[in-house]
């Protein structure tokens, strides 16, 4: 009896030895090694821009929404002011901050403006990729056009036209965002540079922040001062260039950036001579997947990627 006791006793201990094995959270399932994350790795990117007006964002978003769909593990988030504005763009970034990203794709109003809060998001971890216009801040990439160039380009436009008219001299009016903004600084210029050396007197340039409203008051100054020609360096600009030209009847050639339904209509009524098309779904799209590889930890090979440009008139429509 005694010994069927102790049979007993020794299974019972057995038993409960192979019950702790199996709960031990340092097992594994077949094939699966221990401490391995069975999960998707995720990641929460922002894409900040300017402001929320012009088509061109609303193409970056589109192709900055396609990547990560694509991707299939992004959380994504588009923040942007309702109007260009320095403190407005700062607290989209600190908002974007306590929403928790881990990388921010941004398009900067300036320079300098926003240093304090990209220095806080750095701090944080967070990597900034600029899409567009950089700022005066170290980041993982800038992904935008070589405005400079095409800035030229659109001069080159211009000029050439104006011969083609048997007009060799005369002022031209410069609609710009603002003196701040890298990107449509560099484009003036630019376009400044393809009239060295000609007779013709590029005025002082006045800002519109990119409105269209404003900066069809603008080109309407110009053209009552009797300019040959204007140049609007963003779409805003552009299209009120274009309107104040259409309004006076025409007259004046106008060269711009961006493609936008309204600036295409404008060409095809020969309201403005062309427009430098950039290709912002391409920033959004590579931007998108730039932030991913660098939160992988993958190596970025290129800091700048000149993200083009092409000149669409009405012969290309």
């Amino acid at each position: 009896m005694m010994r069927k006791l102790v049979t007993a006793v020794l299974v019972l201990m057995l038993l409960m030895a192979m019950v702790g094995c199996s709960n031990d959270t340092g097992s594994t399932n077949a094939g699966e090694p221990a401490g391995q994350a069975t999960a998707e790795e995720s990641f929460k990117v922002y894409l900040i821009t300017m402001d929320q007006m012009d088509q061109h964002w609303v193409t970056v978003d589109a192709g900055a929404k396609q990547a990560a769909e694509e991707l299939g593990n992004i959380s994504y988030t588009w923040l942007a002011p309702d109007v260009k504005d320095d403190a407005k763009q700062i607290e989209s970034i600190n908002n974007a901050i306590a929403g928790g990203a881990q990388a921010i794709l941004l398009a900067a109003n300036g320079p300098n403006a926003v240093t304090s809060a990209l220095r806080e998001a750095e701090n944080e971890g967070i990597k900034i990729i600029y899409v567009d216009s950089p700022a005066d801040f170290p980041a993982v990439q800038t992904l935008a056009t070589d405005n400079e160039a095409a800035g030229k380009t659109a001069g080159m436009e211009m000029l050439a036209a104006l011969e083609a008219q048997g007009i060799t001299e005369g002022k031209i009016g410069i609609v710009n965002v603002n003196a701040s903004t890298s990107s449509v600084v560099a484009r003036e210029n630019g376009f400044r540079a393809a009239f060295e050396g000609t007779a013709f007197e590029l005025l002082q340039t006045q800002y519109g922040e990119g409105d269209a409203a404003r900066s069809q008051d603008i080109a309407a100054n110009y053209i009552t001062e009797g300019v040959v020609g204007i140049f609007g360096a963003n779409e805003g600009s552009t299209v009120g260039a274009g309107n104040a030209i259409k309004e006076a009847g025409g007259g004046v050639v106008g060269v711009g950036f961006d493609k936008s339904d309204t600036i295409l209509q404008l060409i095809s009524e020969g309201q403005l001579l062309a427009t430098m098309a950039q290709n912002p779904d391409v920033m959004g799209y590579e931007g998108m997947k730039t932030a991913v590889k660098a939160l992988k930890g993958e190596t970025i090979a290129d800091e700048l990627v000149d993200t083009g440009v092409s000149v669409i008139d009405k012969s290309s429509l």
